[in-house]
């Protein structure tokens, strides 16, 4: 706005010598903030200040509401797509049920493959008033509505056709371990870390060896199976808990898999301290602005 005024002040004054006008007129430039040189001087109140920042900040609140959301990956569970100390943009359109008043947005539904950002459908805690806390997860979508699935071998069978699945070949760590890698025909009863809804819900979904995907919700696993508390472990994820799919990786920076426990106050401030001193060497920068998929 200050470029503006000054260049129409500059183009009023231009054909007109400053040497020799009257004093009046000097005292009148003066007094309406125009210098002898025909600048104008337009100094920004505290108030429009304020408006700029204000503006600057309800717009990124916006973005990072309705369009788009940074999250950081706190564990291997969806290793190697996905690290530990990845910074991901979310993009919260393209998965969220279709709106009347913004026709001209892209919609569409969750489709096989895609990695999808979203609750948690059991809460892993409450907060200070007994209200239930639900988590942020990110996971590979399996199954959508009225698909049979399961796994043989720790293959996954999608309605009688095994998935070419690169993203989640074994690591040579792993070890066969029957209910992840022959789900959900092991019993419940042979594993840990299955939620107690799920344990009495699941034998309503399956139907001979295949769980069976009901209407409106969505089966999730981690592409590092043997890793991953996911579906098999707390159920299915109803449509309404997803959030979106990440875009792509803006920072990523070597993180230890145990960092998302060290939650005291002087844990973070020596993990500041910490990224503060290695920015450049501990920074990932191949997998800088790296594409999600």
């Amino acid at each position: 706005m200050a470029k503006a005024d000054r260049l129409v002040a500059n183009r009023l004054v231009a054909d007109e010598p400053v040497t020799g006008r009257p004093a009046s007129t000097l005292a009148e430039s003066a007094s309406l903030g125009v210098s002898s040189s025909g600048d104008a001087t337009v100094e920004e109140t505290p108030f429009e200040a304020l408006a700029s920042i204000c503006s600057v900040l309800v717009i990124g609140l916006f973005i990072l509401t309705f369009l788009a959301q940074n999250f950081v990956i706190p564990s291997g569970s969806m290793a190697k797509t996905l690290l530990v100390g990845d910074h991901l943009l979310v993009d919260r359109i393209t998965l969220a049920p279709g709106s009347s008043w913004m026709p001209l947005v892209h919609y569409r539904e969750p489709k096989h493959g895609d990695i999808v950002v979203f609750f948690k459908p059991v809460p892993d805690s409450v907060d200070a008033d007994g209200k239930p806390e639900y988590q942020y997860l990110v996971k590979r979508l399996i199954g959508v509505p009225g698909d049979h699935i399961h796994l043989r071998d720790g293959v996954v069978i999608l309605n009688g056709v095994a998935q070419n699945e690169p993203y989640a070949a074994p690591w040579p760590e792993d070890t066969h371990y029957p209910y992840i890698d022959e789900f959900p025909s092991v019993s419940t009863s042979e594993a840990n870390g299955i939620t107690s809804e799920w344990a009495v819900d699941l034998p309503n979904h399956i139907q001979g060896n295949d769980l069976v995907v009901p209407p409106g919700m969505y089966f999730m696993m981690g592409d590092h199976r043997h890793d991953s508390l996911d579906g098999r472990f707390w159920g299915f994820v109803p449509r309404a808990n997803i959030v979106g799919r990440p875009l792509f990786n803006y920072w990523s920076f070597k993180t230890p898999d145990d960092q998302m426990y060290k939650t005291s106050f002087s844990d973070q401030i020596a993990w500041m301290g910490h990224v503060v001193l290695h920015f450049f060497t501990d920074t990932r920068w191949k997998r800088t602005f790296h594409p999600v998929s």
